[in-house]
């Protein structure tokens, strides 16, 4: 098996800094420390944002319901680092023009200050034009007034309102539109953060299926999931970037905390053209009449439904239930009253749980998204630093905040920003028709049309480094046409792939499509046997656990 960045966890056992959690953020924030010059370490105990960073909504937004609840310095950030990501990140961060139908004029301009200063939910109330009105100016100005990437946002009433969405309820009498962001492919965009994070620093070190199981002093208890064989890590600070498992990582290291209160959101993915084709290419985003928020938008061909904002035991696996999907189908019936949503429309459910901060009696829905660190000594030599909250959006600023403590601690400074630098397959990246066509027509000799429209999708502009690996004599797999057998060995020796799951979910977006087939799942993983040197034995062992995970985990329940 090719686990070359195990194998040099193990040749030299100890960094300066150990992360612990292959989220997002902790990805982000061991790239940060890799770029200093630190001696930098990071463990993952399944694959990289299998968790919470690979179940969100998808989105890279301010939040503009969050200046309810009075975080302004939190919207401020997002969508400065939205408007960034925008830039540094442009394969798989776009534009997300976001539509907001509205039934009222006034309502909600007495309840809303209540909500403000209370932070309980009450009883839900829509928000009318003139709150949203405000809400949206506010958004605007946090966005800058100059040398802005999204367009200020507009509103409609009346006829031209419902005229903007057909579909919509007719009894809308305004639609607000305004720009936000999404990320098409997360789980990619965390794995181009970390190889920045290897290529920045030849001391940096990254494994997943690493986990931390204990600590003596300043020595960290790593243990090896595929294998079960353990061994010992030493490290002057360990920061756990373990998001809302965080309490429980701290108690396996016998510090009893209470730090997080973390709520699971479900999403369901359907296969629906009549829906698809209702949201006129947009994200609606509206308040349902239980007070939650809920978003309906299209992505890579198919329409993203979520979420939910529900209490959750960290002891167990966050799963989409089918009241969940009920109550999916009830908002789409609530806001498209003339179109219809049935199991056999979705490809995909998937569920995660939100890092968030203890909450006690406070709505979820009103719980801060914005992060905090804490700082516990495991020793006079030895610190850890645990992250509580945070969001995708916010993951570069956060990463330099929660570096920089550990620079702190070590005794270091920063010596250089993340701030405006390209990540990985964003560099040079076409972002306008013409250099579009201009990229494919300097490529055409090296494969199809079709297939370096996949490449660059995949991998942005690292795509050539991927075509100059697949040769010229590249064979497509039988059950898809956006994988070759030469492509999979590429991923199993340069991305890390442990198991036969990691390549429709996290290297591809294959499952999140629907697009994978029982036939598919056995012809990938008889072409990764030989680079992971799987037997027949693990072979199938793979296959069954690939199959267990679309069904339990994604409903996808494969003959």
């Amino acid at each position: 098996m090719i686990r070359e960045q195990l194998s040099k966890l193990r040749e030299r056992p100890q960094a300066r800094v150990l992360v612990v959690g292959g989220g997002i953020n902790g990805v982000a924030t061991f790239r940060y420390l890799a770029m200093q010059g630190i001696d930098v370490a990071l463990i993952e105990r399944g694959d990289y944002s299998q968790g919470a960073s690979g179940a969100s909504s998808h989105m890279i937004h301010g939040g503009i319901r969050y200046l309810e609840n009075g975080e302004f310095r939190l919207v401020h950030e997002s969508v400065q680092e939205r408007n960034s990501l925008l830039e540094i990140a442009p394969h798989y961060v776009k534009p997300l023009q976001t539509t907001i139908p509205i039934f009222s004029t006034f309502s909600g301009i007495l309840s809303a200050p209540m909500r403000f200063l209370t932070h309980k939910s009450g009883k839900p109330t829509e928000r009318g034009a003139a709150l949203i009105k405000a809400g949206l100016i506010m958004y605007d100005v946090f966005a800058g007034i100059g040398g802005r990437n999204t367009p200020w946002h507009s509103f409609k009433s009346g006829k031209a309102a419902r005229a903007d969405l057909p579909q919509l309820r007719d009894d809308v009498k305004y639609t607000a539109t305004y720009f936000d962001a999404s990320v098409h492919n997360p789980e990619r965009l965390t794995l181009d953060v970390l190889r920045e994070g290897l290529d920045a620093n030849e001391e940096a070190r990254a494994s997943n299926y690493v986990e931390l199981t204990g600590v003596d002093g300043g020595t960290a208890k790593l243990r090896d999931v595929l294998t079960g064989d353990e061994f010992d890590f030493d490290a002057e600070v360990i920061i756990n970037a373990t998001g809302a498992w965080v309490d429980l990582t701290n108690k396996q290291l016998g510090r009893e905390t209470k730090w997080t209160g973390g709520t699971k959101g479900s999403h369901i993915v359907l296969d629906h053209p009549e829906l698809l084709e209702a949201t006129g290419g947009r994200e609606i985003f509206f308040e349902h009449e239980d007070g939650r928020i809920v978003l309906i938008y299209p992505m890579l061909g198919r329409v993203l439904v979520g979420t939910t904002d529900l209490e959750h035991d960290m002891n167990e696996p966050a799963v989409c239930t089918d009241e969940e999907v009920q109550y999916f189908f009830d908002l789409i019936h609530h806001v498209f009253p003339g179109i219809k949503a049935t199991e056999d429309r979705i490809v995909y459910k998937f569920s995660g749980v939100r890092p968030l901060p203890n909450h006690d009696d406070t709505a979820p829905g009103f719980v801060s998204r914005d992060y905090q660190v804490k700082e516990t000594r495991l020793t006079d030599k030895t610190t850890m630093l645990s992250l509580i909250g945070g969001k995708w959006t916010t993951f570069r600023a956060l990463s330099e905040n929660l570096g920089a403590k550990a620079l702190e601690f070590l005794g270091e400074r920063q010596v250089q920003s993340t701030a405006g630098v390209a990540i990985g397959g964003g560099k040079n990246f076409p972002t306008n028709d013409g250099a579009l066509a201009a990229w494919y027509a300097a490529r055409e000799s090296k494969a199809s049309r079709d297939r370096l429209r996949v490449l660059l999708e995949r991998y942005g502009t690292r795509a050539d480094v991927v075509l100059a690996q697949l040769g010229e004599k590249e064979q497509m797999l039988e059950h898809t046409d956006e994988l070759s057998c030469q492509e999979i060995a590429y991923l199993a020796r340069n991305e890390q792939v442990g198991r036969l799951i990691d390549v429709f979910i996290r290297r591809t977006n294959l499952a999140f499509r629907g697009l994978v087939t029982k036939n598919l799942v056995i012809e990938v993983a008889n072409c990764l046997a030989d680079p992971m040197g799987w037997d027949q034995s693990q072979l199938q062992t793979e296959i069954d656990h690939s199959l267990s995970v679309l069904a339990d985990s994604h409903g996808v329940i494969l003959g």
